[in-house]
């Protein structure tokens, strides 16, 4: 995968739903990478093109919308389905060890 400049590195950030009585709502997190993070910041929150985007990502216009999409996906799976959301790379399933026996 070619290397991305990502400016903002917000560390494990988790947004999550609260019922109104104020406790959280338990459910399977959904997972933002730093690459949607980014592409969502620079386009929504700095106004940016997409092109102009890209070029400050070190990537192509077109990686940059999958990003932008992708995290437009997650974004409003999170609103919509009540689960909390995570900025941060996706953690890998553990690895099962099978027995030789």
């Amino acid at each position: 995968m070619k290397p991305r400049f990502v400016r903002v590195m917000p560390g494990a950030v988790q947004f999550g739903p609260l019922s109104p009585d104020s406790a959280s709502i338990a459910g399977e997190p959904i997972y933002l990478s730093y690459d949607e993070f980014e592409a969502f910041r620079l386009i929504y929150h700095e106004g940016l093109d997409q092109e102009e985007a890209a070029k400050r990502m070190g990537i192509s216009r077109g990686t940059v919308w999958r990003c932008l999409e992708s995290a437009r996906k997650k974004i409003a799976s999170m609103l919509v389905e009540r689960r909390p959301l995570v900025i941060a790379p996706e953690p890998t399933p553990p690895q099962t060890v099978r027995s030789s026996a």
